[in-house]
């Protein structure tokens, strides 16, 4: 028997991968009985910050990450291709069923028990019984301090941040227009002047924006517009950290007020990039753009990309309102910023995500420091095959 410890995306692949090679498992999963500041339902796998997986070509690490992970039977992959959305070179899924999907498969699996409660220390690992903690960056406190003693060293941290969500029947689609950049989407369509371009390269984090193609709905603005956007933007009242700690965001997903901070034009050359998006009802590039991503199955909901934002909400409805079609918007989910933890894998894990002091304690996805949700699906996946082979009485592989 293997005890997990966590049922996101690491914990559940690792449960997958442990049952699938005939090891018992027991899920231990805190929700509901004590919530996460982020987490909405009690469903595993819940994604709380874009619905992207990033790009799902073979041209690039990502791509190719995920259809190894294919190959050696993922459970988020199968699942992840069979709730896919529209987004082109990207991965993208609808998030309510994809949480349902996972959950039915592990919960109905007979090799594999979900238990909810609380774990607040670390069982000891017993031989041919190891445990697996893949907590996520949102580790309860209690657990948390036990982690920091056992590696001996303060947690690692930073602020991540979540983009809001809109109903797509308040979109006004009289200001918007549905384009790809680069003109290319899974529907086939050519933009014509927008494909003069090569395609961007679309392995960049997982909170970036547009993947290169894909189907979305593009807001275009203005000179004047993108003006009067920045200075409401950058007045806009943000929602205060503790005191005691400094606010350190992950660069590759930071809040559009951090980044509009840094210059006028940086949001331009970054999430509201209007190259390779040209206004079919003008045939000119808008002065600046914010992209919005199909969110679910149904499309009635459209994330807002790039536009992970630390705002308090109703400074959130007053600003994003600005934005060309969105006077009317609907909020689904408002952004917010929550604090990521992680240790500092390189000195306390070996290959096979093996605590070294403690070669039966294995941690797995974002706590052990890797970015994404696909690359969590992948840690788990490693250290579940590693778990299997502890559990067997064998030694860990590491991948080539």
């Amino acid at each position: 028997m293997v005890h997990i410890i966590g049922g996101g995306l690491a914990g559940c692949e690792a449960a997958w991968q442990l049952a699938s090679r005939g090891v018992g498992v027991t899920i231990h999963e805190m929700r509901p009985v004590r919530p996460t500041e982020v987490h909405k339902t009690d469903r595993l796998a819940e994604l709380v910050c874009s619905n992207s997986l990033r790009s799902d070509k073979l041209d690039n690490a990502v791509g190719l990450l995920k259809e190894e992970m294919r190959r050696l039977g993922s459970l988020v992959m199968r699942v992840a291709d069979e709730v896919r959305v529209p987004a082109g070179a990207a991965l993208a899924v609808d998030r309510e069923r994809f949480a349902e999907r996972i959950t039915e498969e592990v919960s109905r699996h007979p090799l594999i028990a979900v238990v909810r409660e609380e774990v607040r220390s670390i069982p000891e690992a017993e031989p041919g019984r190891p445990v697996i903690v893949a907590t996520g960056p949102l580790t309860s406190e209690p657990l948390s301090v036990e982690i920091a003693a056992l590696v001996g060293q303060a947690h690692l941290y930073f602020y991540d941040a979540v983009s809001p969500i809109v109903l797509a029947d308040t979109i006004d689609r009289s200001r918007v227009f549905r384009a790809s950049r680069w003109g290319r989407s899974l529907r086939g369509d050519q933009a014509g002047a927008a494909a003069v371009s090569p395609a961007p390269d679309v392995s960049g984090p997982a909170c970036a924006v547009d993947d290169g193609e894909g189907d979305y709905l593009n807001c275009p603005f203005t000179f004047e517009e993108y003006q009067h956007f920045l200075d409401a933007l950058l007045a806009g009242e943000v929602a205060a950290v503790h005191e005691f700690e400094k606010e350190k965001f992950f660069e590759g997903c930071l809040p559009i007020e951090v980044m509009a901070r840094r210059g006028p034009d940086t949001l331009r050359f970054g999430p509201m990039k209007p190259v390779g998006l040209p206004d079919p009802r003008t045939g000119r590039l808008p002065y600046a753009v914010v992209q919005l991503r199909q969110d679910n199955l149904a499309a009635d909901h459209f994330s807002l990309v790039g536009f992970q934002t630390q705002l308090k909400w109703g400074e959130q409805a007053r600003v994003f309102r600005l934005i060309p079609g969105l006077e009317g918007a609907e909020f689904v989910r408002f952004g917010l910023v929550h604090r990521n933890t992680y240790i500092n894998a390189p000195t306390v894990l070996t290959d096979t995500w093996q605590v070294r002091a403690r070669p039966g304690l294995l941690f797995a996805g974002q706590i052990s420091g890797v970015e994404g949700y696909g690359e969590s699906a992948a840690s788990g996946l490693l250290a579940g095959m590693a778990a299997a082979a502890l559990a067997s009485g064998r030694q860990p592989v590491a991948p080539p």
